[in-house]
């Protein structure tokens, strides 16, 4: 396993993170495809074994249960002071005007919350899962930086917004002496590239870490355009970001089992290579329901693409719809 530092600070984070979406009770969550406890664990300690130190949740996570499963399997079986533990806050968590977004009274309650569904004191990066329209960003980053202060986070970051928001919360944090944001978590991989126009570029001058979200495109990049899955046919917020582009989109996954086959690899390896490749990539967050699933993505880690192999991969691409940060 490689290790890198998060964005501008000293945080060695390993260069795959483990996404916990996949972890939780279906019954309580939008996917039924997520695992039990009982078949996550194994997933969480080979994640470990394999030398990834990285995990992201959320509170919204299958109600909760998603930190807690993830929070009772690292006490079981890390070094707390080895793991780099991470969750989000903003979307829906109780009925009544209170129950989401970034006011002040929501991080607060939320962020104890999460810490005792998660069986610590403190997370290593406390991000907000969105932009909230409806809520000063001073609000927001002031109430960020006393849970801060506070010992109950170490860092914190932001995920999936438009550009101009995250130079403007970076903005209010500096002009008024408060927490910066040190990473973004962004919607980025070979058929979603639209992050390549300005957040990239904005994250690269700012010295943030960038640590992707659905890498492999919810399984779309390591599998024939017509094999089904049971997430696949299930994945409704899937389905929304990618079905609309689905023709160009084609071209570049069938680009991808093209190189995978003259490399003999498995695809989600030239997927991921690709995106490691990327500047400033710090670690994509991998799903993972299946052991092989870690296996081939630390694997990527050893891959080398050419350039020609980069422009064959990205040359069918075409503009698509900004999808994540609505």
């Amino acid at each position: 396993m490689e290790y890198v530092k998060l964005g501008n600070t000293g945080l060695d984070v390993s260069r795959l993170c483990l996404g916990c979406m996949g972890f939780g009770v279906a019954e309580r969550w939008v996917h039924p495809w997520v695992l039990n406890e009982e078949n996550s664990r194994p997933i969480i300690k080979k994640a470990l074994e394999l030398g990834i130190n990285f995990f992201d949740t959320a509170n919204v996570y299958s109600d909760g249960t998603s930190e807690e499963i993830v929070g009772r399997a690292l006490k079981d079986y890390a070094n707390r002071d080895e793991i780099v533990l991470a969750t989000k806050v903003h979307f829906r968590m109780h009925d009544g005007p209170n129950g989401a977004g970034l006011s002040r009274k929501a991080i607060m309650s939320e962020i104890d919350k999460s810490l005792k569904r998660l069986g610590t004191d403190y997370v290593d990066l406390y991000q907000i899962h969105r932009w909230d329209y409806r809520t000063p960003i001073e609000e927001t980053m002031e109430a960020l930086h006393d849970v801060v202060k506070a010992g109950k986070a170490r860092y914190i970051g932001a995920s999936a917004m438009y550009a101009w928001q995250f130079l403007k919360a970076l903005h209010v944090a500096e002009n008024n002496g408060w927490t910066r944001f040190v990473s973004m978590q962004n919607h980025l991989n070979l058929i979603y590239r639209e992050e390549e126009r300005e957040m990239l570029p904005l994250c690269k001058e700012e010295k943030i870490g960038i640590i992707p979200y659905s890498p492999l495109a919810g399984g779309r990049l390591t599998r024939d355009w017509s094999e089904k899955t049971h997430r696949s046919e299930t994945d409704q917020v899937a389905k929304n970001k990618y079905d609309s582009t689905a023709d160009t989109d084609r071209q570049i996954v069938e680009e991808v089992a093209a190189i995978a086959e003259k490399r003999g690899v498995p695809r989600v390896q030239v997927a991921l290579a690709w995106l490691l490749q990327k500047e400033p990539v710090t670690a994509p967050i991998i799903g993972a329901t299946k052991i092989s699933h870690l296996e081939d993505a630390v694997a990527a880690l050893s891959i080398q693409l050419t350039a020609e192999e980069v422009k064959s991969l990205e040359a069918p691409y075409v503009p698509h719809r900004v999808v994540g940060a609505e």
